[in-house]
């Protein structure tokens, strides 16, 4: 049986090794460490960052996000939008194009209580028609409304990641011009984000990368301000290319989200001596089922982790045995000496794994399981509800 919220909260002040296995679970130390460091970068750079909250999709996450000096959080679903805003979140921005009038309904609403509360929602959008939806839904709620609200709305421009965006320039200028004649909607500035970036691999790349979209925002914003529409805010980066955009001058906003869990793609970028040094946070704690003379087995398969980065890392803690994670399906994980001849954990072993992409296997648990001091002799501090599990609409 699937173990309730409060089934889980009776681990609070227990040793780490009574956690069942296959568990998602969070080194709450590391985590703060990565939350610091953010926010140092941050007020060094004097810019804002917005964390990304569809990383982890934990209300509880994003307030302690927002209480370490973040703008307010991002997500990409009117859903995950919802729930943090159940969760006590008042500052959210959906960086996503939203067209679906039912949506857009949702969408409308969550603006006006999120005003009511004294905060405020944003949201990203590339083409006429998507503005047209989304100020019909607007004045709709606002005609219903005893204090009507507005949304704040940030034209995305491709930058090159080549997936949603109005094209730089012309384009994005007439598409500003035309959010500016809806009195429900309120023009923000410029998304400029290019997920591509994030992941390659050297910094030297990164750097070049984003300085072609650097390149296009200071063109978009010049025929911009040549026509008297004031882009009071540039947005976008993530942590692969932060400390790029940060430097850039153009850029007023950072929305990285991974660097609070690092998982295991984000490690294999060289680092970029700017960046602070941000540590996995993120492990699927999993346990040997099943050991042969060539191989072990552990019982954290595809459903306990996202393999579209790759295959997790096994995290060696002093005295594990160098080991490598290969396929064993949905529910195994097969484990295999990292060199030939090498040792191999017993039955009953604790092995800890580096997910290859956090934001998806994030997705795969209902709780995540916060430890303080430490894998291997910490103790569960709280446990950590994914509020946005499953909110894909």
């Amino acid at each position: 049986m699937k173990p309730s919220h409060d089934t889980l909260k009776q681990l609070v002040g227990q040793p780490v090794g009574v956690i069942d296995t296959p568990a998602a679970v969070v080194d709450l130390d590391a985590m703060q460490r990565n939350l610091t460091r953010m926010a140092e970068f941050a007020r060094k750079h004097d810019i804002r960052w917005r964390a990304h909250a569809k990383m982890h999709k934990c209300a509880a996450i994003a307030r302690l996000q927002v209480q370490a000096g973040a703008s307010g959080i991002c997500v990409q679903k009117t859903a995950e939008a919802e729930a943090m805003a159940a969760g006590g979140v008042t500052d959210i921005y959906i960086t996503n194009e939203v067209v679906d009038p039912g949506k857009l309904a949702r969408v409308a609403a969550l603006a006006h209580r999120l005003a009511a509360q004294g905060g405020k929602l944003s949201i990203a959008v590339d083409h006429p028609e998507g503005v047209r939806r989304l100020a019909h839904a607007m004045e709709k709620a606002r005609a219903q409304a005893e204090a009507p609200a507005l949304i704040d709305v940030f034209v995305e421009i491709d930058v090159g990641h080549h997936r949603c965006g109005v094209a730089p320039g012309a384009p994005a200028l007439a598409l500003a011009l035309q959010v500016r004649r809806h009195p429900a909607l309120r023009l923000a500035g410029l998304q400029a984000y290019h997920g591509r970036a994030q992941h390659l691999r050297t910094a030297r790349e990164r750097h070049d990368a984003v300085a072609e979209v650097v390149r296009d925002v200071q063109a978009t914003r010049s025929l911009m301000a040549a026509e008297g529409v004031q882009v009071k805010c540039v947005t976008g980066a993530g942590t692969g290319t932060m400390v790029c955009e940060a430097a850039s001058g153009e850029f007023n906003e950072l929305q990285a989200g991974s660097f609070l869990f690092m998982d295991a793609d984000y490690a294999a970028n060289e680092r970029d001596p700017a960046q602070p040094a941000f540590e996995h946070a993120l492990f699927i704690k999993t346990q040997v089922m099943s050991v042969s003379a060539w191989h072990a087995v552990c019982d954290a398969g595809h459903k306990s982790h996202a393999i579209d980065s790759g295959l997790p890392r096994v995290h060696a803690l002093p005295g594990t045995p160098a080991m490598v994670f290969a396929n064993g399906g949905d529910e195994h994980g097969v484990l295999r000496p990292l060199a030939a001849g090498g040792a191999l954990p017993a039955l009953g072993d604790t092995v800890w794994l580096v997910p290859g992409h956090c934001d998806p296997t994030v997705n795969l648990h209902d709780h995540l399981i916060g430890v303080s001091g430490g894998l291997a002799d910490g103790r569960v501090e709280r446990i950590l509800r994914v509020d946005a599990r499953g909110a894909l609409g």
